[in-house]
Protein backbone atom coordinates (compact mmCIF):
# COMPACT_ATOMS: atom_id res chain seq x y z
CA UNK A 1 0.00 0.00 0.00
CA UNK A 2 1.27 2.99 -1.05
CA UNK A 3 -1.58 5.80 -1.07
CA UNK A 4 -4.36 6.56 0.97
CA UNK A 5 -7.60 9.32 0.23
CA UNK A 6 -8.96 10.03 3.46
CA UNK A 7 -12.26 12.29 3.55
CA UNK A 8 -15.20 11.43 6.33
CA UNK A 9 -17.90 13.95 7.55
CA UNK A 10 -17.64 11.11 11.15
CA UNK A 11 -14.10 11.14 11.97
CA UNK A 12 -14.48 8.10 14.68
CA UNK A 13 -10.92 6.12 14.57
CA UNK A 14 -10.01 8.13 11.97
CA UNK A 15 -6.41 9.72 13.63
CA UNK A 16 -5.85 6.53 14.83
CA UNK A 17 -6.06 4.58 11.17
CA UNK A 18 -4.40 7.56 9.35
CA UNK A 19 -1.25 7.22 12.34
CA UNK A 20 -1.07 3.38 11.80
CA UNK A 21 -0.74 4.32 7.53
CA UNK A 22 1.73 7.15 8.26
CA UNK A 23 4.00 4.92 10.53
CA UNK A 24 4.00 2.36 7.37
CA UNK A 25 5.01 4.99 5.25
CA UNK A 26 1.41 5.13 2.98
CA UNK A 27 1.10 9.00 1.82
CA UNK A 28 -2.10 10.25 3.02
CA UNK A 29 -4.47 12.99 0.42
CA UNK A 30 -7.50 14.39 2.49
CA UNK A 31 -9.88 16.68 1.72
CA UNK A 32 -11.36 19.84 4.16
CA UNK A 33 -11.56 18.96 8.08
CA UNK A 34 -10.15 15.37 7.30
CA UNK A 35 -6.58 17.07 6.28
CA UNK A 36 -7.18 19.39 8.96
CA UNK A 37 -7.61 17.50 11.77
CA UNK A 38 -5.02 14.77 10.67
CA UNK A 39 -2.61 17.98 10.36
CA UNK A 40 -3.34 19.22 14.01
CA UNK A 41 -2.84 15.55 15.34
CA UNK A 42 0.45 15.59 13.82
CA UNK A 43 -0.01 13.27 11.05
CA UNK A 44 1.45 14.63 7.78
CA UNK A 45 -1.17 14.82 5.23
CA UNK A 46 -1.28 16.22 1.47
CA UNK A 47 -4.96 18.50 0.54
CA UNK A 48 -6.29 16.67 -2.49
CA UNK A 49 -6.37 20.16 -3.61
CA UNK A 50 -2.79 20.84 -3.87
CA UNK A 51 -2.41 17.84 -5.23
CA UNK A 52 -4.73 18.42 -8.54
CA UNK A 53 -3.69 21.90 -8.42
CA UNK A 54 -7.75 22.75 -8.69
CA UNK A 55 -9.06 24.60 -5.59
CA UNK A 56 -11.96 23.87 -3.73
CA UNK A 57 -14.67 26.05 -4.60
CA UNK A 58 -18.47 26.60 -4.57
CA UNK A 59 -18.88 26.49 -0.99
CA UNK A 60 -16.88 22.86 -0.63
CA UNK A 61 -19.14 21.71 -3.56
CA UNK A 62 -16.68 20.94 -6.10
CA UNK A 63 -13.34 19.33 -4.39
CA UNK A 64 -12.79 15.64 -5.72
CA UNK A 65 -14.86 15.35 -8.67
CA UNK A 66 -11.27 15.90 -10.86
CA UNK A 67 -9.37 13.41 -13.42
CA UNK A 68 -6.32 12.89 -10.86
CA UNK A 69 -8.55 11.95 -7.91
CA UNK A 70 -10.94 9.32 -10.33
CA UNK A 71 -8.27 8.16 -12.31
CA UNK A 72 -6.62 7.30 -9.14
CA UNK A 73 -9.46 5.02 -8.27
CA UNK A 74 -10.19 3.70 -11.46
CA UNK A 75 -7.01 2.74 -12.67
CA UNK A 76 -5.85 -0.82 -13.19
CA UNK A 77 -2.37 -1.30 -12.08
CA UNK A 78 -1.99 -4.71 -13.96
CA UNK A 79 -3.16 -3.29 -16.97
CA UNK A 80 -0.14 -1.78 -19.30
CA UNK A 81 -2.72 0.68 -21.20
CA UNK A 82 -3.95 2.25 -17.91
CA UNK A 83 -0.39 2.45 -16.41
CA UNK A 84 0.98 4.44 -19.48
CA UNK A 85 -2.22 6.48 -19.76
CA UNK A 86 -2.31 7.25 -15.74
CA UNK A 87 1.94 7.82 -16.09
CA UNK A 88 0.99 10.79 -19.00
CA UNK A 89 -1.35 12.61 -16.93
CA UNK A 90 0.76 12.57 -13.69
CA UNK A 91 -2.13 10.39 -11.83
CA UNK A 92 -0.70 8.80 -9.14
CA UNK A 93 -2.82 4.98 -8.01
CA UNK A 94 -4.49 5.43 -4.96
CA UNK A 95 -4.54 1.92 -2.87
CA UNK A 96 -7.31 2.60 0.02
CA UNK A 97 -10.08 5.37 0.09
CA UNK A 98 -11.31 5.78 3.51
CA UNK A 99 -14.77 7.54 2.63
CA UNK A 100 -17.92 8.17 4.98
CA UNK A 101 -20.66 10.99 3.57
CA UNK A 102 -22.15 14.29 4.68
CA UNK A 103 -24.90 13.81 7.41
CA UNK A 104 -27.90 13.90 5.32
CA UNK A 105 -29.99 11.02 7.22
CA UNK A 106 -29.24 13.13 10.59
CA UNK A 107 -30.01 16.54 9.12
CA UNK A 108 -33.12 15.35 7.75
CA UNK A 109 -34.91 14.52 10.47
CA UNK A 110 -34.01 17.53 12.91
CA UNK A 111 -36.73 20.05 12.93
CA UNK A 112 -34.51 22.97 13.43
CA UNK A 113 -32.91 22.37 8.96
CA UNK A 114 -34.73 23.72 6.65
CA UNK A 115 -35.10 22.60 3.40
CA UNK A 116 -32.10 24.26 1.81
CA UNK A 117 -29.97 23.38 5.07
CA UNK A 118 -30.65 19.79 4.37
CA UNK A 119 -29.70 19.96 1.15
CA UNK A 120 -26.39 20.69 1.19
CA UNK A 121 -25.83 18.06 3.27
CA UNK A 122 -26.42 16.18 -0.20
CA UNK A 123 -23.12 14.31 -0.56
CA UNK A 124 -21.62 14.10 -4.21
CA UNK A 125 -18.06 13.93 -4.44
CA UNK A 126 -18.11 11.14 -1.55
CA UNK A 127 -20.71 8.49 -3.53
CA UNK A 128 -18.43 9.29 -6.46
CA UNK A 129 -15.00 8.41 -5.00
CA UNK A 130 -17.33 5.40 -3.12
CA UNK A 131 -18.23 3.65 -6.61
CA UNK A 132 -14.88 4.69 -8.31
CA UNK A 133 -13.32 2.10 -5.42
CA UNK A 134 -15.57 -0.18 -5.37
CA UNK A 135 -15.65 -0.88 -9.03
CA UNK A 136 -12.03 -1.18 -8.76
CA UNK A 137 -11.96 -3.03 -5.30
CA UNK A 138 -9.35 -5.47 -7.02
CA UNK A 139 -6.70 -2.94 -7.18
CA UNK A 140 -8.10 -0.55 -4.60
CA UNK A 141 -9.33 -1.25 -1.01
CA UNK A 142 -12.73 0.75 -0.66
CA UNK A 143 -13.65 1.38 3.30
CA UNK A 144 -16.86 3.24 3.97
CA UNK A 145 -17.54 1.69 7.80
CA UNK A 146 -15.13 2.95 10.63
CA UNK A 147 -15.72 -0.71 11.77
CA UNK A 148 -13.79 -1.84 9.07
CA UNK A 149 -10.49 0.01 9.56
CA UNK A 150 -9.23 -2.61 11.22
CA UNK A 151 -8.95 -4.67 7.85
CA UNK A 152 -6.97 -1.36 6.54
CA UNK A 153 -4.55 -2.12 9.54
CA UNK A 154 -4.09 -5.06 9.30
CA UNK A 155 -3.32 -4.89 5.04
CA UNK A 156 -0.53 -2.64 6.33
CA UNK A 157 1.02 -5.67 8.56
CA UNK A 158 0.02 -8.20 6.09
CA UNK A 159 -1.47 -7.72 2.50
CA UNK A 160 -2.38 -11.66 2.16
CA UNK A 161 -5.12 -10.97 4.85
CA UNK A 162 -6.88 -9.00 2.27
CA UNK A 163 -8.29 -11.50 0.35
CA UNK A 164 -10.75 -11.27 -3.17
CA UNK A 165 -13.35 -12.25 -0.91
CA UNK A 166 -12.79 -9.65 1.52
CA UNK A 167 -12.35 -6.52 -0.80
CA UNK A 168 -15.73 -7.85 -2.65
CA UNK A 169 -17.30 -7.89 0.78
CA UNK A 170 -16.03 -4.55 1.02
CA UNK A 171 -17.34 -3.23 -2.12
CA UNK A 172 -20.27 -4.62 -1.45
CA UNK A 173 -21.06 -3.07 1.38
CA UNK A 174 -20.19 0.72 -0.23
CA UNK A 175 -23.00 -0.09 -2.96
CA UNK A 176 -25.04 -0.72 -0.12
CA UNK A 177 -24.72 2.46 1.55
CA UNK A 178 -24.75 4.65 -1.10
CA UNK A 179 -28.68 2.94 -2.05
CA UNK A 180 -29.47 3.62 1.12
CA UNK A 181 -28.32 6.94 1.45
CA UNK A 182 -30.01 7.84 -2.36
CA UNK A 183 -33.06 6.44 -0.95
CA UNK A 184 -32.94 8.71 1.92
CA UNK A 185 -32.42 11.80 0.09
CA UNK A 186 -35.25 10.51 -2.63
CA UNK A 187 -37.86 9.79 0.66
CA UNK A 188 -36.68 13.05 1.63
CA UNK A 189 -37.66 15.22 -1.42
CA UNK A 190 -41.59 13.11 -2.29
CA UNK A 191 -42.01 14.02 1.05
CA UNK A 192 -41.25 17.41 0.59
CA UNK A 193 -42.61 17.82 -2.66
CA UNK A 194 -46.26 16.50 -1.44
CA UNK A 195 -45.91 19.24 0.84
CA UNK A 196 -47.58 19.77 4.28
CA UNK A 197 -50.79 19.48 5.68
CA UNK A 198 -51.91 17.42 2.62
CA UNK A 199 -53.29 13.77 3.37
CA UNK A 200 -53.26 13.04 -0.43
CA UNK A 201 -49.99 10.94 -0.43
CA UNK A 202 -47.76 10.45 -3.03
CA UNK A 203 -48.50 8.42 -6.22
CA UNK A 204 -47.75 4.91 -6.20
CA UNK A 205 -44.16 4.36 -7.50
CA UNK A 206 -44.19 2.75 -11.42
CA UNK A 207 -40.49 1.15 -10.16
CA UNK A 208 -39.80 0.33 -6.65
CA UNK A 209 -36.22 0.63 -5.17
CA UNK A 210 -36.39 -0.04 -1.85
CA UNK A 211 -32.99 -0.18 0.35
CA UNK A 212 -32.94 -0.96 3.79
CA UNK A 213 -30.17 -1.04 6.41
CA UNK A 214 -29.40 -3.89 8.96
CA UNK A 215 -29.95 -2.78 12.37
CA UNK A 216 -29.26 -6.06 14.59
CA UNK A 217 -30.01 -9.42 14.36
CA UNK A 218 -32.63 -11.01 16.19
CA UNK A 219 -32.74 -14.77 18.13
CA UNK A 220 -34.93 -16.41 15.69
CA UNK A 221 -37.73 -15.49 13.17
CA UNK A 222 -41.36 -16.68 14.06
CA UNK A 223 -40.44 -20.33 14.98
CA UNK A 224 -36.95 -21.40 15.77
CA UNK A 225 -36.01 -22.57 12.88
CA UNK A 226 -36.05 -19.43 10.82
CA UNK A 227 -33.08 -16.74 10.99
CA UNK A 228 -34.15 -12.93 11.42
CA UNK A 229 -33.34 -9.50 11.69
CA UNK A 230 -34.38 -5.91 11.55
CA UNK A 231 -33.91 -3.75 8.64
CA UNK A 232 -34.43 -0.07 8.61
CA UNK A 233 -35.94 1.52 5.97
CA UNK A 234 -35.01 4.64 4.90
CA UNK A 235 -36.25 7.90 6.13
CA UNK A 236 -37.74 5.78 9.14
CA UNK A 237 -40.23 8.12 11.21
CA UNK A 238 -38.83 9.20 14.30
CA UNK A 239 -42.16 8.13 16.01
CA UNK A 240 -42.32 4.76 14.49
CA UNK A 241 -40.76 1.40 16.12
CA UNK A 242 -37.74 1.65 14.21
CA UNK A 243 -36.52 4.14 16.13
CA UNK A 244 -37.34 3.21 19.62
CA UNK A 245 -34.45 2.88 22.11
CA UNK A 246 -34.40 -0.29 24.14
CA UNK A 247 -33.53 0.73 27.51
CA UNK A 248 -32.90 -2.69 29.18
CA UNK A 249 -33.84 -6.29 28.56
CA UNK A 250 -33.18 -9.31 26.61
CA UNK A 251 -32.51 -8.77 22.43
CA UNK A 252 -35.90 -8.72 20.69
CA UNK A 253 -37.58 -11.61 18.53
CA UNK A 254 -39.19 -10.97 15.44
CA UNK A 255 -42.62 -11.73 17.07
CA UNK A 256 -41.81 -8.84 19.40
CA UNK A 257 -41.02 -6.37 17.36
CA UNK A 258 -44.10 -7.11 15.10
CA UNK A 259 -46.51 -7.39 18.35
CA UNK A 260 -44.81 -4.35 19.45
CA UNK A 261 -45.30 -2.26 16.81
CA UNK A 262 -49.32 -3.20 16.81
CA UNK A 263 -49.43 -1.66 19.93
CA UNK A 264 -47.46 1.46 19.41
CA UNK A 265 -49.84 1.92 16.30
CA UNK A 266 -53.13 1.13 18.18
CA UNK A 267 -52.18 3.52 21.61
CA UNK A 268 -50.91 6.11 19.69
CA UNK A 269 -54.58 6.59 18.16
CA UNK A 270 -55.45 7.93 21.30
CA UNK A 271 -54.87 11.55 23.20
CA UNK A 272 -56.21 10.78 26.49
CA UNK A 273 -53.74 8.62 28.79
CA UNK A 274 -54.51 4.93 27.07
CA UNK A 275 -53.31 1.64 27.93
CA UNK A 276 -52.91 -1.66 24.56
CA UNK A 277 -52.42 -5.18 25.32
CA UNK A 278 -51.73 -7.26 22.54
CA UNK A 279 -50.52 -10.74 21.94
CA UNK A 280 -50.29 -12.20 18.58
CA UNK A 281 -50.55 -8.88 16.69
CA UNK A 282 -53.92 -8.52 18.23
CA UNK A 283 -54.89 -6.11 20.79
CA UNK A 284 -56.13 -8.74 24.06
CA UNK A 285 -57.37 -5.34 26.14
CA UNK A 286 -57.58 -1.85 25.71
CA UNK A 287 -58.70 1.00 28.49
CA UNK A 288 -58.44 5.22 28.60
CA UNK A 289 -57.92 5.84 32.36
CA UNK A 290 -57.72 9.38 34.33
CA UNK A 291 -54.50 7.89 35.32
CA UNK A 292 -52.08 5.30 33.50
CA UNK A 293 -52.34 2.57 36.42
CA UNK A 294 -56.16 3.13 36.33
CA UNK A 295 -55.56 2.39 32.68
CA UNK A 296 -53.58 -0.33 32.72
CA UNK A 297 -55.88 -2.02 35.06
CA UNK A 298 -58.99 -1.85 33.11
CA UNK A 299 -57.14 -3.02 29.95
CA UNK A 300 -55.82 -5.86 31.84
CA UNK A 301 -58.78 -6.88 33.07
CA UNK A 302 -60.59 -7.73 29.36
CA UNK A 303 -58.50 -10.72 29.48
CA UNK A 304 -55.75 -11.44 31.64
CA UNK A 305 -55.20 -15.08 30.62
CA UNK A 306 -54.25 -13.47 27.18
CA UNK A 307 -52.33 -10.88 28.46
CA UNK A 308 -49.73 -13.64 30.07
CA UNK A 309 -46.97 -12.94 27.69
CA UNK A 310 -47.95 -10.30 26.13
CA UNK A 311 -46.82 -6.30 24.91
CA UNK A 312 -47.93 -3.15 26.63
CA UNK A 313 -48.03 0.20 25.10
CA UNK A 314 -48.95 3.10 26.76
CA UNK A 315 -48.84 6.31 25.76
CA UNK A 316 -47.60 8.88 28.88
CA UNK A 317 -44.50 8.39 30.95
CA UNK A 318 -44.30 4.94 32.58
CA UNK A 319 -44.73 5.79 36.19
CA UNK A 320 -43.67 3.84 39.21
CA UNK A 321 -47.34 3.01 40.05
CA UNK A 322 -48.19 1.70 36.79
CA UNK A 323 -45.14 -0.14 36.66
CA UNK A 324 -45.11 -1.92 40.12
CA UNK A 325 -48.63 -3.05 38.94
CA UNK A 326 -47.88 -4.62 35.78
CA UNK A 327 -44.34 -6.45 37.11
CA UNK A 328 -46.24 -7.33 39.75
CA UNK A 329 -49.70 -8.76 38.05
CA UNK A 330 -48.01 -10.33 34.99
CA UNK A 331 -45.15 -12.13 33.08
CA UNK A 332 -44.35 -9.60 30.40
CA UNK A 333 -42.07 -9.82 27.12
CA UNK A 334 -42.11 -5.91 25.81
CA UNK A 335 -43.32 -2.42 27.27
CA UNK A 336 -43.46 0.44 24.97
CA UNK A 337 -43.58 3.80 26.28
CA UNK A 338 -42.82 7.55 25.49
CA UNK A 339 -40.20 8.09 28.70
CA UNK A 340 -40.21 5.86 31.62
CA UNK A 341 -39.36 7.64 34.89
CA UNK A 342 -36.29 7.24 37.01
CA UNK A 343 -38.34 5.47 39.36
CA UNK A 344 -40.05 2.97 37.20
CA UNK A 345 -36.53 2.01 35.70
CA UNK A 346 -35.83 0.87 39.59
CA UNK A 347 -38.99 -1.23 39.81
CA UNK A 348 -37.80 -2.47 35.93
CA UNK A 349 -34.15 -3.66 36.60
CA UNK A 350 -35.66 -5.90 39.05
CA UNK A 351 -36.74 -7.47 36.20
CA UNK A 352 -34.01 -7.26 34.01
CA UNK A 353 -35.48 -9.81 30.92
CA UNK A 354 -38.58 -7.38 30.19
CA UNK A 355 -37.58 -4.98 27.22
CA UNK A 356 -38.37 -1.81 27.65
CA UNK A 357 -38.60 0.42 24.39
CA UNK A 358 -38.81 4.64 24.38
CA UNK A 359 -40.31 5.41 21.53
CA UNK A 360 -41.01 9.11 20.34
CA UNK A 361 -45.02 9.19 20.27
CA UNK A 362 -45.16 13.26 20.22
CA UNK A 363 -44.11 13.35 16.39
CA UNK A 364 -46.54 12.54 13.61
CA UNK A 365 -46.16 9.21 11.80
CA UNK A 366 -45.54 9.51 8.59
CA UNK A 367 -47.74 8.97 5.87
CA UNK A 368 -46.71 6.53 3.01
CA UNK A 369 -46.70 2.84 1.90
CA UNK A 370 -47.45 -0.50 3.89
CA UNK A 371 -45.46 -3.49 2.41
CA UNK A 372 -47.04 -7.31 2.10
CA UNK A 373 -44.51 -9.54 1.17
CA UNK A 374 -46.03 -12.69 -1.03
CA UNK A 375 -44.73 -15.38 -3.13
CA UNK A 376 -42.66 -13.54 -6.48
CA UNK A 377 -43.37 -9.87 -5.42
CA UNK A 378 -44.47 -7.12 -2.97
CA UNK A 379 -47.85 -5.78 -2.49
CA UNK A 380 -47.99 -2.02 -2.19
CA UNK A 381 -50.72 0.42 -0.20
CA UNK A 382 -51.37 3.84 1.23
CA UNK A 383 -51.13 3.11 5.30
CA UNK A 384 -54.30 2.30 7.01
CA UNK A 385 -54.03 6.07 9.05
CA UNK A 386 -56.95 6.37 11.90
CA UNK A 387 -59.41 8.55 11.30
CA UNK A 388 -59.12 12.24 12.49
CA UNK A 389 -62.08 12.84 13.62
CA UNK A 390 -64.12 9.47 13.13
CA UNK A 391 -67.30 10.22 11.04
CA UNK A 392 -70.92 9.56 12.88
CA UNK A 393 -73.54 9.22 9.85
CA UNK A 394 -76.40 8.05 11.90
CA UNK A 395 -78.50 5.31 10.43
CA UNK A 396 -81.11 4.27 12.78
CA UNK A 397 -84.00 5.37 14.29
CA UNK A 398 -82.60 6.18 17.65
CA UNK A 399 -79.49 8.06 17.72
CA UNK A 400 -76.52 7.60 19.88
CA UNK A 401 -76.32 9.21 23.60
CA UNK A 402 -73.20 11.31 24.30
CA UNK A 403 -71.49 8.55 26.22
CA UNK A 404 -72.06 5.90 23.50
CA UNK A 405 -71.06 8.10 20.74
CA UNK A 406 -67.57 8.23 22.89
CA UNK A 407 -67.31 4.68 23.48
CA UNK A 408 -68.38 3.78 19.90
CA UNK A 409 -65.34 5.82 18.61
CA UNK A 410 -63.10 4.44 21.35
CA UNK A 411 -64.22 0.34 20.17
CA UNK A 412 -64.09 1.70 16.74
CA UNK A 413 -60.48 2.87 16.55
CA UNK A 414 -59.54 -0.81 18.73
CA UNK A 415 -61.51 -2.30 15.38
CA UNK A 416 -58.85 -0.99 13.47
CA UNK A 417 -56.25 -2.89 15.00
CA UNK A 418 -57.68 -6.37 15.18
CA UNK A 419 -57.33 -8.72 12.33
CA UNK A 420 -60.59 -9.11 10.27
CA UNK A 421 -62.93 -10.73 11.30
CA UNK A 422 -63.10 -7.66 13.76
CA UNK A 423 -65.56 -7.49 16.54
CA UNK A 424 -64.96 -5.37 19.72
CA UNK A 425 -67.63 -4.38 22.53
CA UNK A 426 -66.41 -1.71 25.03
CA UNK A 427 -67.74 0.41 27.40
CA UNK A 428 -66.90 3.51 29.46
CA UNK A 429 -63.89 3.93 27.82
CA UNK A 430 -62.50 0.00 28.32
CA UNK A 431 -62.55 -3.28 26.05
CA UNK A 432 -64.90 -5.96 27.68
CA UNK A 433 -64.16 -8.50 24.77
CA UNK A 434 -62.72 -8.83 20.93
CA UNK A 435 -63.41 -10.97 18.36
CA UNK A 436 -60.30 -10.99 15.98
CA UNK A 437 -59.75 -13.46 12.59
CA UNK A 438 -62.41 -15.36 12.40
CA UNK A 439 -63.95 -16.82 9.13
CA UNK A 440 -67.62 -14.94 10.02
CA UNK A 441 -68.32 -11.76 11.47
CA UNK A 442 -71.10 -14.07 13.56
CA UNK A 443 -68.27 -16.32 14.83
CA UNK A 444 -66.50 -13.06 16.04
CA UNK A 445 -68.90 -12.11 17.85
CA UNK A 446 -69.54 -15.31 19.56
CA UNK A 447 -65.85 -15.20 20.44
CA UNK A 448 -66.03 -11.80 22.04
CA UNK A 449 -68.74 -12.60 24.14
CA UNK A 450 -66.90 -15.70 25.48
CA UNK A 451 -64.16 -13.94 26.12
CA UNK A 452 -65.56 -11.63 28.45
CA UNK A 453 -67.91 -13.91 29.81
CA UNK A 454 -64.22 -15.86 30.61
CA UNK A 455 -63.35 -12.34 32.10
CA UNK A 456 -65.92 -12.36 34.27
CA UNK A 457 -67.31 -9.10 32.17
CA UNK A 458 -70.84 -8.31 30.98
CA UNK A 459 -71.45 -7.25 27.73
CA UNK A 460 -74.77 -5.98 28.33
CA UNK A 461 -75.39 -1.99 28.03
CA UNK A 462 -72.02 -2.41 25.46
CA UNK A 463 -71.06 -1.30 22.22
CA UNK A 464 -69.99 -2.76 19.50
CA UNK A 465 -67.86 -2.14 16.54
CA UNK A 466 -67.13 -3.95 13.23
CA UNK A 467 -64.31 -3.45 11.21
CA UNK A 468 -66.14 -3.75 8.18
CA UNK A 469 -70.03 -4.32 7.48
CA UNK A 470 -72.46 -6.64 8.49
CA UNK A 471 -73.64 -8.77 4.90
CA UNK A 472 -76.74 -10.16 7.64
CA UNK A 473 -78.98 -9.17 10.00
CA UNK A 474 -78.16 -12.25 11.72
CA UNK A 475 -74.81 -9.81 13.05
CA UNK A 476 -76.94 -7.23 14.86
CA UNK A 477 -79.20 -9.60 15.92
CA UNK A 478 -76.81 -11.42 17.44
CA UNK A 479 -75.86 -7.91 18.83
CA UNK A 480 -79.23 -7.45 20.64
CA UNK A 481 -79.60 -11.23 22.18
CA UNK A 482 -76.03 -10.22 24.02
CA UNK A 483 -77.22 -6.82 24.78
CA UNK A 484 -75.78 -4.48 22.67
CA UNK A 485 -77.20 -0.61 22.95
CA UNK A 486 -74.95 0.63 20.22
CA UNK A 487 -73.09 -0.74 16.99
CA UNK A 488 -70.85 1.45 14.51
CA UNK A 489 -69.88 0.30 11.42
CA UNK A 490 -68.45 1.04 7.68
CA UNK A 491 -71.97 0.65 5.91
CA UNK A 492 -71.80 -0.41 2.38
CA UNK A 493 -73.62 -3.94 2.69
CA UNK A 494 -76.01 -4.67 -0.42
CA UNK A 495 -78.37 -5.91 2.98
CA UNK A 496 -77.65 -2.33 4.90
CA UNK A 497 -81.70 -1.76 5.03
CA UNK A 498 -82.01 -5.61 6.63
CA UNK A 499 -79.73 -4.66 8.89
CA UNK A 500 -80.46 -1.56 9.76
CA UNK A 501 -83.95 -2.46 10.42
CA UNK A 502 -82.89 -5.21 12.77
CA UNK A 503 -80.98 -2.44 14.87
CA UNK A 504 -84.64 -0.35 14.94
CA UNK A 505 -86.12 -3.28 16.19
CA UNK A 506 -83.80 -3.95 18.71
CA UNK A 507 -83.90 -0.09 19.78
CA UNK A 508 -80.10 -0.22 19.03
CA UNK A 509 -78.57 3.03 17.79
CA UNK A 510 -76.73 2.67 14.77
CA UNK A 511 -74.06 4.66 12.93
CA UNK A 512 -71.84 4.03 9.65
CA UNK A 513 -68.34 5.86 9.01
CA UNK A 514 -68.19 5.18 5.84
CA UNK A 515 -64.67 3.27 5.93
CA UNK A 516 -63.30 -0.26 6.61
CA UNK A 517 -60.31 -1.37 8.21
CA UNK A 518 -59.64 -4.78 7.29
CA UNK A 519 -56.19 -6.16 8.87
CA UNK A 520 -55.41 -9.35 6.98
CA UNK A 521 -51.77 -9.23 8.35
Amino acid sequence: MKRALISVSDKTGVIDLARALHEAGVDILSTGGTARLLGESGIPVREVASYTGFPEMLDGRLKTLHPLVHGGLLGRPDRADDRAAMRDAGILGIDLLVVNLYPFERASRDPRAGFTDVIEQIDIGGPAMLRSAAKNHAHVLPVVDSADYGIAIAALKNPASVTNAMRQRLAAKVFAHTARYDGLIAAYLEKAAQGPGTDAGEPLPEILDLTFIKRFAMRYGENPHQRAAFYEAPGASPASIAQAAKIQGKELSFNNMTDADAALECVRAFPEPACVIVKHANPCGAALGETLAAAYERAYATDPTSAFGGIIAVNRPLDEATCALIVGRQFVEVIVAPAVSAEAARVLAGKPGIRVLVVNMTEPMHTGFDYRRVSGGLLVQDRDQPETPVTLTPVSRRHPTAAEARDLVFAWRIAQFVKSNAIVFAREGRTLGIGAGQMSRVDSARVAVWKAEEAGLSVKGAVLASDAFFPFRDGLDSAAAAGVTAVIQPGGSVRDAEVIASACEHDIAMVFTGRRHFRHA
